[in-house]
């Protein structure tokens, strides 16, 4: 089911073609915002094609960026999403940076090396887990998500099948990733904190955190499991991965969606982009929700004009308080809406629409989040960001 004919680049030993006059030592990247927040991990992606035409000699093993100002060596990934192209087509260098509040502007330096440069160690990690009845399971530093596959529903599952689209949430408490040594543990294992966290987050046949539905006047059908996976990038700072969904049909319209995943380090937002046929209709309503469990007293607060869905829920024993929130453009959304057991943000879509969204969570037992505000401060600030993009201007200009 998985087709593993996408990776990432990551420091392979691979030399691009030479264009032009001989090789540049290096460039600079200055990258510029005037939001007043900070901006913890931000990520920088120049494109390979702007790398290639001031450093026509590269070799990928032989590169490295570097801040300007104190010559810290920072990680850097470069991805390649089609690598059966000839010749190669890589897509982006990327490197992330911590803006501080009020720092404006910050510039590196891309160089190339005499001495190969080793790998670094990942952040974020992602893969299909046939051995959990297709599970696609994904991580970063500060959270793991799991996407329930086809023969979960399947009699093969026996009393765990499940139907459902949802997308579940992982506790982590450590900043290694974790998602193989959970699965190794066993099912039942994982939902017990020895001390790295663990799954406590109720899913079933419900959105999650982030997952869509097709929105009927307050009736809600799912696509169910996911059918299909590829995975396009798979660290040290970014993993990149699509899932397919079957049809939906209602009314004589039909929808498919396929879901692209981008993972990036030390964030408690994935970017999820979920683009839409429709077929036998112009525009359909989809929902983007969160699970609410009333017995967990949930705190929701929808806030449409900034885009943002927040819930704050309350566990029992020692596993403290845990917030999930989704965080969308408010020029894409058309309202909100509730079921019995999810909040949604709606949004209308039509042939060929591309639906943005920021879905993830955090909360006490990480101790990323001491509370409520705290969370929602996040979310909020996450917003501004996403309104205030990077801006970078590279030095030579061409």
């Amino acid at each position: 089911m998985l087709r593993r004919n996408s990776v990432v680049l990551l420091l392979a030993a691979l030399v691009l073609p030479p264009v032009g006059p001989a090789a540049a030592e290096h460039f600079l990247v200055t990258v510029s915002h005037d939001l007043p927040d900070a901006r913890p991990g931000a990520v920088i992606s120049v494109p390979v094609a702007a790398v290639r035409a001031r450093l026509p000699d590269l070799q990928f093993d032989h590169v490295q960026v570097r801040r300007a100002d104190t010559g810290a060596l920072l990680p850097f990934q470069i991805t390649n999403f089609t690598p059966n192209v000839r010749p190669a087509q890589y897509d982006d260098l990327l490197w992330q940076y911590d803006f501080a509040a009020g720092e404006g502007s910050a510039t590196f330096v891309v160089e190339t090396t005499d001495t190969v440069v080793p790998p670094f160690q990942p952040r974020v990690f992602a893969r299909h887990v046939p051995e959990r009845l297709d599970d696609f399971a994904w991580e970063n530093d500060r959270m793991a998500h799991r996407a329930y596959g086809a023969r979960l529903n399947t009699a093969e599952a026996g009393g765990s099948q499940l139907r459902s689209a949802g997308l579940d949430f992982w506790v982590k408490r450590v900043r290694y990733l974790v998602v193989d040594r959970w699965y190794l543990k066993g099912h039942d294992a994982y939902h017990i904190d020895s001390g790295e966290g663990l799954d406590l987050y109720s899913v079933g046949s419900n959105s999650g955190v982030g997952g869509t539905v097709w929105w009927n006047q307050g009736e809600v059908q799912s696509a169910g499991n996911w059918q299909a996976a590829r995975v396009l990038a798979n660290g040290p700072i970014r993993a990149v991965f699509e899932l397919d969904y079957a049809p939906i049909t209602h009314a004589g319209v039909t929808i498919t969606e396929t879901k692209r995943f981008t993972v990036d380090a030390g964030r408690h937002l994935d970017r999820i982009e979920s683009r839409f046929t429709v077929r036998g209709g112009d525009a359909v309503t989809i929902g983007v929700g969160l699970t609410r469990r009333d017995e967990l007293t949930p705190e929701v607060v929808m806030d449409v004009p900034h885009g943002v869905l927040s819930n704050w829920s309350h566990y029992p024993d020692e596993h403290g308080e845990l917030g999930t929130g989704v965080v969308m453009d408010p020029r894409q959304l058309t309202g909100s809406g509730s079921d019995d057991t999810n909040d949604y943000l709606l949004a209308t879509v039509s042939d060929g629409t591309v639906l943005t969204v920021y879905a993830g969570g955090g909360g006490t037992l990480s101790g990323d989040f001491s509370d409520r505000a705290a969370w929602e401060r996040y979310l909020q600030s996450f917003a501004r960001r996403l309104a205030a993009p990077l801006t970078l201007t590279l030095d030579p200009a061409d």
